[in-house]
């Protein structure tokens, strides 16, 4: 095997805080204190450390891409992943005791067909569903898992639409730690219940929706032998921030006008956001991607925050965060990884976004569902919550945020199957809504694509392929 490149000591003496977010308060903690929400005033924390350069950005650059480059044949197995290659960008030292299934390395694709569909002239996708269990939470759940580890707790626990869930269940295997998992009784996907039912965890489904979950959880985090591995663990964002600096290694260090990401519980845009701000910060890059999260329209709180603040009054400041957001109690879409009324995250994800003069809005189910289709067009494919990034751009082209030159690329956040059976329904025409055990009318289906009836003869193939062209 290939030898390592050097790992630069990045940090001072001082490995770095924990600290509230809000700024009235900015209560500091130890990287090893295992707290979630501040003591003192009930806000979420984040990670802040003195992150330097050493000989400058470009010789951060070439250290980065040369373990990118080697991966699988370096000496250590930190330089595969996705995660731990960027490690002095992480709050933990050299020995740690570092978990890894060889997350991160997903593709950028090209998506012309997707890109027509939105009005712009090109248009890429960053497929974060090319993950070991098939979601982005797995970047974020390397990070975790050896942060559960290094606390000495035994057993990890998370609420889950299904992508944690399938992902804390596989890295807690692999960490060797025990994972119970709290669903929302029939709200979830059956391939990401398999998931996590294969990598061994406690699967408890839960009467409730996802935030009835959540709240459990944030009671559980107290008993010493529990560490939660939600997003509402700043240790969670470490790890996902990382896909910011892939993305932007993979545009060879430009940086797109435009990045797109799907709004359920927030961690993504939230990690996404401090990663590229720490890149701004060490002259790595330039300017900030303007960042935009899209919504389900009936799991939107935040969009529906957004759409009433005053943007002229935060601009070429820092953003004044509103104290409160107004859940959705009964929060509705197909789109069940973000079928979230309350997310724990909004105030990290509103303040990424306003800092870096992008939007927040919402996609209709039927806006959604037709944009899944098309990015299926393109060969891609994803998950139904990962669409509401091309319906959203659809909608930020029409209204002028996005122009059609514009460098966009989107964040697919989940593999397409993880829901098989939304597609399925989709193209036979048998999707609805269904809200307050009400059925709502079908969707229009604008790209349905019908399995037909044919004989079992030459022929008759043949007559079918003549009319499919």
């Amino acid at each position: 095997m290939a030898g390592r490149p050097a790992r630069a000591a990045t940090r001072n003496a001082e490995p770095g805080v924990q600290r509230c977010i809000n700024v009235a308060c900015a209560a500091t903690y130890g990287l090893r204190e295992r707290v979630y929400l501040c003591p003192r005033c009930g806000e979420t924390l984040e990670i802040v450390c003195r992150l330097a350069a050493p000989g400058g950005p470009m010789a951060m650059r070439k250290l980065w891409s040369s373990r990118r480059a080697l991966g699988a044949r370096s000496e250590d197995a930190r330089d595969v992943s996705g995660v731990w290659r960027y490690l002095e960008m992480l709050p933990f030292e050299e020995d740690a005791p570092f978990v890894t299934l060889f997350e991160g390395n997903t593709p950028l694709y090209d998506a012309p067909r997707s890109a027509a569909y939105c009005g712009i002239a090109s248009l890429r996708l960053k497929h974060q569903g090319y993950n070991p269990t098939g979601s982005f939470k797995d970047t974020g759940m390397a990070a975790a898992m050896t942060q559960a580890m290094l606390s000495g707790a035994r057993t990890a626990v998370c609420a889950s639409t299904g992508n944690t869930a399938a992902s804390l269940a596989a890295y807690a295997a692999r960490s060797g730690l025990k994972a119970a998992i709290l669903l929302p009784r029939g709200q979830v996907s059956p391939s990401k219940l398999a998931q996590s039912l294969d990598y061994g965890a406690l699967v408890l489904e839960i009467d409730g929706n996802f935030d009835a979950c959540m709240r459990l959880v944030e009671e559980l985090g107290g008993e010493p032998s529990i560490y939660i591995a939600n997003s509402i663990n700043p240790f969670r964002i470490e790890g996902q921030k990382t896909v910011a600096f892939e993305l932007i290694e993979q545009c060879r260090w430009r940086v797109p006008d435009h990045v797109v990401v799907p709004g359920g519980n927030m961690g993504n845009s939230t990690a996404l956001g401090k990663g590229f701000q720490e890149l701004l910060s060490l002259g790595m890059i330039d300017r900030l991607p303007k960042l935009s999260v899209i919504q389900a329209e009936g799991a939107a709180p935040l969009a529906h925050l957004f759409a009433n603040l005053d943007l002229k009054k935060q601009a070429g400041r820092e953003p004044s965060i509103p104290s409160k957001l107004e859940p959705v109690h009964n929060p509705q879409t197909l789109a069940t990884a973000i079928k979230i009324g309350a997310p724990v995250s909004w105030k990290k994800a509103l303040r990424a976004v306003l800092r870096s003069g992008g939007q927040i809005i919402s996609v209709s189910e039927q806006e959604l569902a037709d944009a899944k289709a098309m990015i299926g067009r393109d060969s891609i494919g994803c998950e139904p919550a990962s669409a509401t990034t091309v319906a959203g751009i659809k909608k930020l082209v029409a209204t002028g945020h996005i122009a059609r030159t514009d460098d966009v690329i989107a964040v697919l956040t989940g593999h397409a199957l993880k829901d098989p059976d939304y597609m399925i329904r989709y193209h036979e025409g048998g999707l609805s809504s269904d809200t307050g055990g009400k059925r709502d009318l079908a969707f229009a289906s604008a790209l349905r694509n019908t399995p037909k009836h044919a004989a079992a003869t030459k022929a008759a193939i043949l007559s079918s392929l003549e009319q499919q062209l």
